[in-house]
């Protein structure tokens, strides 16, 4: 079992706002703290129901499932962030719609629905750290949207590709059907761009991976 004081000093580490919560409710929340390998669902419509999440360190992407088994991003969570659907899911009494996928390795904690809701309305820091995010994660969500009309898809995926690769690390772990999701497009279309950059030298790629060989080349298509 985890310690409860390790685990609220953690969470404080992450998330300084959470500092307001006295021990007595920390015991009360049943706290734990879980970490995810890159690319593992952490988050879905069956645990809004019982938990609250705050993110403590990593990236994570929220989608929307959609009945037929689509995926849309919608937006991204940082370290010390929580996830907007969840929030407003919570309060309204409404199932959560969305599922949240670690980017890269991540550590989240998981306290009571209950309780989560509960430090919402009792303590006024939290309050603003986590309405503050949410105002933020609906812009970025509008900001992504008006992206989306005005890119062209080559200049979309570039920055999908640019956005998770380096001098340092060129080489990506990511599928086809990923990459599609991100930018709102499908896994064939995202399949014939890519064969396209490969043919013209600018990635190599395999089964689940693509190395960027020039990503000037990538950077230019952003600018059109």
């Amino acid at each position: 079992m985890q310690d409860i004081e390790v685990i609220s000093s953690r969470a404080m580490e992450a998330c300084p706002y959470l500092s307001v919560v006295p021990s007595v409710e920390w015991v009360k929340a049943q706290p734990v703290v879980r970490k995810f390998p890159a690319k593992s669902r952490l988050f879905q419509r069956e645990d809004a129901a019982s938990y609250g999440l705050f993110l403590l360190s990593g990236t994570a992407r929220i989608s929307r499932v959609a009945e037929d088994g689509g995926e849309t991003v919608l937006s991204r969570l940082q370290a010390g962030e929580v996830c907007a659907l969840f929030v407003l899911s919570g309060l309204s009494g409404r199932d959560y719609p969305g599922a949240i996928t670690a980017e890269s390795e991540v550590e989240a904690l998981f306290i009571a629905k209950e309780s989560f809701l509960g430090w919402l309305q009792t303590h006024a820091e939290i309050r603003a750290a986590v309405f503050g995010g949410l105002l933020d994660g609906l812009l970025r969500i509008g900001e992504q949207y008006d992206g989306r009309r005005s890119q062209s898809l080559d200049a979309r995926l570039a920055k999908a590709l640019l956005r998770t690769s380096s001098e340092r690390e060129p080489l990506l772990h990511v599928t086809h059907h990923e990459l599609a999701v991100e930018i709102g497009s499908s896994r064939e279309v995202v399949s014939r761009a890519l064969r396209r950059y490969r043919n013209q030298g600018w990635i190599e790629s395999g089964r689940g991976w693509i190395r960027v060989i020039h990503p000037e080349q990538l950077e230019a298509l952003q600018g059109d």
